[in-house]
């Protein structure tokens, strides 16, 4: 098995053990895929389980991480779009978010869409909010998240 091989199964089974609420163990095979071998993916995803833990600023240092080997992947910017957000910096949030919009590798597409929506809603810009729910469902159509926000928003507005 080669490193790349070996890293990546080892993302994988960090990956399920997030999913499955297993955050610490999820931690621990996030870093060993980066010990194997580092990439944006080991990073991104360490910094996600990290956010679980609380530990905002040392997620976005794993995102920086991430972008420096593979600055199209656009995972990293939107999530520290989040971890901005949930920071409480709205504005300094929004950058990252339209980096991740434009990233050539990216999926799902449709989230820092989403989140530019909630941002602009909780500064009261309601015109970009509806804007951006409405690219998040264009991207993809059945996100009900963003479905929800639309309706939410334009209920307020009417």
């Amino acid at each position: 098995m080669t490193e790349q091989e070996k890293a990546r199964q080892l993302w994988e089974q960090g990956t399920q053990r997030l999913m499955e609420g297993q955050v610490e163990e999820a931690v621990r095979l996030f870093e060993q895929s980066i010990a194997v071998k580092p990439t944006a993916e080991g990073y991104t995803f360490r910094g996600w389980a990290l956010s679980f833990l609380g530990r905002l600023d040392e997620a976005i240092q794993d995102c920086h991480k991430a972008i420096e080997i593979d600055a199209t992947f656009g995972n990293p910017y939107n999530d520290i779009g989040v971890y901005l957000m949930q920071k409480g910096e709205l504005d300094e949030a929004i950058p990252w978010l339209e980096k991740a919009k434009q990233a050539s590798r990216y999926e799902p597409r449709h989230f820092p869409y989403f989140n530019l929506g909630r941002i602009y809603e909780q500064k009261g810009r309601w015109p970009e909010a509806l804007l951006e729910y409405k690219k998040a469902l264009g991207q993809t159509p059945s996100f009900q998240s963003a479905a929800q926000a639309l309706a939410r928003l334009r209920a307020r507005l009417n």
